[in-house]
């Protein structure tokens, strides 16, 4: 067996961090710094977020690539999401790359999403370079930091090596870097011969043949399917006769019509790529994430990468109710069905089921946000569709009921522990463990059931005034905790179809909280407010006010309504009960009702 050799010529790299740490303004620094754009080359901010939903929420949703070139040494970096949800992403990322750098905010020190993807890198068995980042923060506490880095290293079951990680400390909206606290440095030089020193460049076999494993998947309207990953061994050149290996063993033919790879945040067509590599191939058409492309003569498939099981379901299906097809494009079951399966084919965490009712499906992922993600993709594309309350699902082992149990981290003012506390253990939560900071905050961690979570977020903020921030990862399963009431309120409910008036409202607003305004359709079992008692209420919110021919002087024509805040879909998916549905259009977002007539409620 001939010896592994090294490419040196590449470096293949993932930045991993948790929400909001500075991720994607770092590798903004790095191509602008590294010479991928031009001299006075117009660029926007956090060029790596190409999503409308990326830009809007301020967070990685997708796992992206792009390439810089520093000393003749090509570095490929991969943009990792920093959310729990998403953790499909950074899996499939992670088997690209052969180190990666850890980035952690000076001040706020690393936190859940830190550690969930920092676990799925060390068990990688990943070079790891550590980033202390904003370092200019007035709250900054890079050398309390680094030793919380250490404790989490040491808490993960890093080994000695793992544990001798370089260190950096950098201002990343500045793209600066610099190797210790004390010099001062303007430019991320010192971050760039990091990486090409620490981090090995990818090792090959040379006597093994091609192999390149699928981690992403891409469409070009030119070019069809566009299959991304790595390539273990060997070398590929376009026109190549290949084979592809897929989930069954499967072994399909197929003939790469272009070969390109990352040149900057471009593509780049060329001849030949060889071990070590992150190409593209364009030409393939059955492929799927996880796949292997290898010789025709000596086919040989590689591990498929390995995901999460899922925790929570939602129940997606055509709209059914009397405003249905009015605001969108895209209306029927056979359309909706084919755009899940669709995203079952990019997106590796999710899993799509045909349920037993007509029209409608299973989608089976890892949190509210992702499922959150998909329903507003699919929205913005012209769908219009219903959706049910995210059920967690639920393991059955030795004739025992499992749930899935996160790990909550909570950091709020001290002022409001008892409130959180109160509500956490009343969802059958655990208090773990509590840090006060000394700045009036305090730091809370909670073993939860995964469903205590959801629907909670909106109350823990309202409970917080607003202030608080919380984080969770899955932990596992354990033992079914047992039963809590979910939802105290009941709704409001139309027993009527519709327009909404300002007079029936202004007589609605003492019985709770409204969701509609003047002028909106409703019609019968729409949900058009929260009700303050826990029972669910008819009402009618067309009602006119009687004309009489007694003139008054002006007393009751200005009715003042309280302001509705808009409907969004984290608080419709957080506010309905298991007897009630959303309905999502490209315009709006309704509350109704499963079963729309009143006598048969």
């Amino acid at each position: 067996m001939k010896k592994r050799i090294q490419n040196q010529n590449v470096r293949n790299i993932a930045i991993i961090a948790h929400v909001d740490h500075g991720k994607t303004t770092l590798v903004d620094h790095m191509l602008k710094q590294s010479g991928t754009f031009r001299a006075g080359q117009d660029v926007d901010d956090r060029v790596m977020d190409s999503m409308d939903l990326e830009r809007e929420r301020g967070i990685t949703i997708a796992a992206k690539n792009c390439s810089v070139y520093w000393k003749d040494v090509k570095i490929n970096i991969l943009d990792t999401p920093g959310h729990a949800d998403f953790g499909g992403e950074v899996e499939r990322a992670l088997k690209m790359v052969d180190g990666a750098i850890l980035l952690v905010d000076a001040s706020e020190g690393p936190l859940p999403q830190t550690r969930f993807v920092l676990k799925k890198a060390l068990e990688a068995n990943l070079r790891i370079v550590v980033c202390i980042n904003k370092i200019d923060r007035s709250d900054a506490r890079p050398q309390e930091v680094l030793d919380e880095i250490y404790d989490l290293f040491i808490d993960l079951d890093a080994s000695e090596d793992q544990l001798e990680f370089p260190v950096l400390y950098a201002i990343g909206v500045k793209g600066q870097a610099q190797l210790t606290l004390d010099e001062e440095n303007d430019n991320f030089q010192p971050l760039f011969d990091t990486i090409v020193e620490e981090i090995p460049g990818p090792s090959h076999n040379p006597e093994e043949p091609f192999q390149m494993l699928v981690t992403n998947l891409d469409y070009s309207e030119y070019l069809g399917r566009l299959a991304i990953g790595r390539v273990f061994h060997g070398t590929v050149k376009s026109n190549d006769q290949l084979v592809c290996i897929n989930d069954k063993g499967e072994q399909l033919p197929l003939r790469i019509s272009k070969l390109q790879v990352y040149d900057g945040l471009k593509l780049l067509e060329v001849k030949e790529a060889e071990a070590g590599d992150i190409v593209i191939l364009a030409g393939i058409e059955n492929v799927k994430i996880g796949d292997t492309i290898t010789n025709k003569e000596t086919p040989k498939a590689l591990p498929r990468i390995t995901v999460d099981e899922p925790t929570v379901s939602m129940m997606f299906t055509i709209n059914t109710s009397p405003l249905s097809g009015k605001e969108g494009k895209i209306v029927q079951g056979a359309k909706i069905r084919e755009r899940l399966f669709k995203e079952t084919l990019r997106n590796v965490a999710i899993k799509v089921e045909d349920a037993e009712a007509s029209d409608s499906f299973i989608v089976k992922g890892r949190g509210e946000l992702q499922m959150a993600i998909i329903i507003e993709q699919m929205r913005r594309e012209g769908f219009e569709f219903t959706v049910g309350r995210p059920i967690v699902i639920y393991k059955i082992e030795d004739g025992k009921k499992l749930e899935p149990i996160e790990r909550l981290f909570v950091d709020c003012d001290e002022n409001f522990v008892g409130i959180v506390t109160e509500k956490i253990s009343f969802r059958k939560g655990r208090l773990m463990n509590m840090d006060n900071k000394g700045s009036g905050r305090t730091m809370m961690e909670f073993s939860v059931p995964s469903r205590s979570l959801l629907g909670y977020r909106n109350e823990f903020l309202t409970d917080t005034k607003g202030t608080g921030i919380m984080n969770s990862y899955l932990e596992g399963f354990e033992e079914y905790r047992g039963d809590f009431p979910t939802r105290i309120n009941g709704s409001l409910v139309s027993d009527r179809q519709g327009t909404a008036v300002p007079y029936a409202l202004f007589n609605l607003e003492p019985r709770g909280i409204l969701f509609v305004q003047p002028g909106d359709p409703v019609y019968e079992g729409m949900i058009v407010g929260e009700n303050s008692r826990s029972q669910d209420l008819n009402v009618n919110p067309c009602k006119e006010k009687k004309a009489t021919n007694v003139r008054s002087s002006g007393k009751d024509t200005g009715i003042v309504l309280t302001p509705v805040l808009p409907m969004t879909l984290e608080k419709a998916i957080d506010f309905i009960r298991e007897d009630e549905l959303i309905e999502v259009t490209p315009k709006s977002i309704r509350l109704r009702k499963t079963i729309l007539q009143q006598n048969m409620r």
